[in-house]
């Protein structure tokens, strides 16, 4: 436990002092905010600070700091000081940043924010890359939750080939739908204190229960090879840069916050609410992950009798969850772990309880995805979204192609792993424009010595995400010593192209 503790004191105190150090650099003051100079009543509205900041927590804290902390935490305890770590210095500052560069420009979204700070070359890149995510991210948090409350909730089988699924499906579908044409604050700001007590709920009891009964947990001053698990040999293994890093994602860095925090942008009364509502709504999603990975290892360590699960070897020659279910061991998937986490630790009412919240997760990501998609379409074609048959009109194209992909994912046996390996790198890869972006606005904006902030979190995140995908099978499947060369090139072509843009704009 002290690892842990080691950890949230670095996540808490860090948060506090770099947090205030990103306020200082940026330099919030009182102009007036778009949320009131282009106040619509639909997507610019002014929204109290706490309501925005418990959204924009919910908007980006989909299932990622649950599921990529369940199989982050098999490289060690060196997991609960890097997600800490990384997300002062990473996560926190990208949301940070990207959230009061798009506030300052007039509420843009990110699109728009990158074209002006890049290049037009650049911003069709981006453009196409979002879209395409925020449309993979609609369909994956309809294809989860869905799932989720078909098998644990109904008892239902799942299948494609039930009718159960697929109403369940649709009825997230139109939830989707509603989100995403109606005004912001009668659907999506009425509802979301439920979902974030629910939120709050899960993470805090999880916690409270490691500290109230001193649950196992392995520090890294020990040996990391345990009965239970080598966790040792996992790490040295399975190349923690970059596989630890993909895989924790969310919990540490994310590209697809920054659409959530310029949807933001457009809400905030203040740019002094800014450090609250995204820099410590960062910090908040770092401390999910923290519970969530440190959970995780505490039932590993208790054994598969107490513990309820088990890491080993699966068939297909990758380690698995395993839960022991009447006497024999079936393997599981990290969403079925969560379940079995909080009924370990919170009780079979905390545990239902939790399980919802392990619902709501993706539902509160995938709405706001889906209508973030629908504002960078409208934003980039200056299609107008003044009354609802014209959002409508723009809706539903996105959600058939929502539906198709859906389809897809569900009848075909292999669609929703190559979905979400896409999904998971992408996400990662494109955190690296809005670090450019941010870059380059320090720099032109006489703020250059501190241009270090953001230009060394994307130099690093490049040779994540280079390597991981000149590696990855779904990549080109090179060596990872060839790998490793290529994401280190591929880090120092994208620091000299984001200081000569730099030097351009100011110039």
């Amino acid at each position: 436990m002290a690892t842990f503790m080691i950890g949230l004191v670095i996540l808490v105190v860090g948060g506090l002092i770099y947090g205030r150090f990103c306020e200082r650099v940026f330099g919030p003051d009182d102009r007036e905010t778009p949320a009131y100079a282009k106040q619509d009543g639909v997507d610019f509205v002014p929204m109290p600070t706490w309501k925005n900041a418990l959204i924009n927590l919910l908007n980006i804290a989909g299932t990622g700091p649950i599921l990529g902390p369940i199989q982050g935490i098999l490289f060690g305890p060196i997991a609960l000081l890097t997600i800490p770590i990384g997300n002062v210095i990473g996560g926190a500052v990208h949301d940070y940043f990207a959230g009061m560069i798009c506030t300052r420009d007039g509420g843009a979204q990110m699109p728009e924010m990158v074209k002006k700070y890049t290049n037009g070359t650049v911003f069709w890149i981006y453009d196409a890359f979002v879209c395409l995510l925020l449309l993979l991210v609609g369909t994956v948090f309809i294809y989860t939750p869905g799932d989720i409350t078909a098998t644990q909730v109904f008892g239902f089988d799942g299948k494609a080939s039930s009718a159960s699924t697929w109403i369940i499906y649709s009825l997230i579908f139109v939830y989707y739908l509603i989100a995403t044409v109606f005004p912001i604050d009668k659907i999506i700001g009425r509802v979301y204190p439920i979902f974030g007590a629910i939120l709050v709920f899960s993470a805090v009891g999880v916690f409270a229960a490691m500290a109230i009964f001193h649950y196992p947990l392995v520090n890294v001053w020990e040996p990391w090879n345990t009965s239970a698990f080598q966790y040792g040999d996992y790490f040295k293994t399975q190349h923690f840069v970059p596989i630890f890093f993909v895989t924790v994602a969310c919990g540490i860095l994310s590209g697809f916050h920054s659409t959530q925090t310029a949807l933001i942008a457009r809400t905030i009364k203040s740019e002094h609410d800014g450090r609250m509502t995204f820099y410590n709504m960062m910090i908040v999603e770092g401390f999910i992950a923290m519970v969530w990975a440190a959970g995780t290892m505490v039932l590993i360590q208790l054994g598969v009798d107490k513990g309820g699960i088990v890491m080993q070897m699966g068939k297909n020659g990758a380690f698995a969850y395993f839960q022991q279910v009447n006497g024999a061991l079936k393997q599981i998937s990290a969403t079925s772990v969560v379940g079995v986490v909080c009924m370990r630790t919170l009780g079979p009412i905390g545990g239902a309880i939790a399980l919802i919240g392990v619902i709501v997760l993706p539902i509160t990501s995938g709405d706001t995805a889906l209508r973030a998609l629908r504002l960078t379409i409208a934003d980039t074609f200056h299609i107008k979204q003044d009354n609802s048959a014209r959002r409508l009109g723009l809706a539903a194209p996105i959600f058939g192609l929502v539906f198709l992909i859906l389809i897809w994912s569900k009848v075909d046996s292999n669609g929703f792993q190559l979905l979400w390996r896409y999904f998971a790198w992408s996400n990662q890869t494109m955190a690296l424009f809005a670090l450019a972006a941010a870059t380059i606005y320090l720099l032109i904006n006489g703020k250059g010595k501190f241009a270090w902030m953001t230009l060394i979190p994307g130099m690093f995140y490049t040779v994540v995400c280079g390597s991981y995908i000149l590696n990855a099978k779904i990549g080109f499947h090179l060596p990872w010593n060839a790998a490793y060369v290529g994401g280190i090139i591929l880090a120092f072509l994208y620091a000299g192209a984001v200081l000569l843009r730099g030097r351009k704009k100011t110039s």
